[in-house]
């Protein structure tokens, strides 16, 4: 009888490697620069680098050029994609194990408190706010705010939340991050390079993650825009539904 020979499903060939491994996981709750890894895995950057690489050709981790040092670079894991080669890892080996392609669903045990930060607060944070507040049916007390905050809003962030997901934020007002400086939060999430540098601790107890998502408004005018404001919701609304676990589990930990 002849034995069948199937390739090694292209995840698991990537993710089998100790380091990388840690890589993974490491990304998988925040962005980070290279030499925040190397800090935190003990090895040196040239090895760092070189596995990053090997995961950016599989297309499993992604980098972004830091906003606030043009240097640096953040890289970002790519839940979806993993999503999708891990079901198909699973599917190779016996249709039977072919995963639910879908992030766990939100059953907090309790009330989560959750920031997001940028620098204008006119964008980015407000449309996370919005859509975690969406993905949750208002079960989290989800805030925004801006370390340098914007006189209005942007009009393609209520545009594009307007038209991609029938929200309306009408009236909403940048607010500055020193008004929420004695709430607490389970969660602080900044979404701009430079709000990382600048947003302040808020408790021992509070989780730190970074989303290095660009600003969508650099690009002109509105019509300019627009495009990149619906990839960024479309980023940021992925980005939420992964999110959704790592909130329930933030709020056990706290409660312990």
């Amino acid at each position: 009888m002849m034995l069948l020979r199937r390739p090694v499903p292209s995840f698991l060939q990537l993710s089998a490697h100790p380091l990388r491994w840690q890589l993974l996981v490491m990304l998988s709750a925040s962005d980070y620069r290279v030499r925040e890894l190397v800090k935190m895995v003990g090895e040196s950057q040239n090895l760092i680098s070189y596995h990053l690489r090997l995961l950016r050709d599989g297309g499993l981790v992604t980098a972004t050029r830091s906003s606030f040092d043009g240097r640096d670079s953040y890289y970002h894991l790519d839940l979806e994609r993993c999503t999708e080669l891990l079901a198909g890892a699973g599917n190779a080996l016996h249709p039977a194990l072919r995963l639910d392609p879908a992030p766990s669903p939100f059953h907090p045990t309790g009330r989560v408190e959750v920031l997001f930060v940028c620098g204008g607060n006119s964008a980015r944070s407000v449309i996370a706010e919005t859509l975690l507040l969406r993905h949750t049916d208002d079960r989290v007390d989800a805030a925004s705010a801006g370390t340098s905050p914007k006189p209005d809003m942007h009009p393609d962030a209520a545009r594009v939340l307007r038209e991609e997901f029938g929200i309306d934020i009408s009236g909403r007002r940048p607010r500055h991050l020193d008004s929420l400086a004695d709430r607490r939060f389970d969660t602080v999430i900044t979404l701009c390079d430079k709000a990382r540098e600048a947003c302040p601790e808020f408790g021992d107890d509070t989780r730190r993650i970074h989303w290095s998502i660009p600003d969508p408004a650099a690009g002109g005018s509105d019509e300019d825009t627009y495009p990149a404001f619906r990839a960024t919701a479309a980023e940021i609304d992925t980005r939420i539904r992964y999110l959704l676990p790592i909130l329930t589990t933030a709020r056990e930990r706290r409660e312990q």
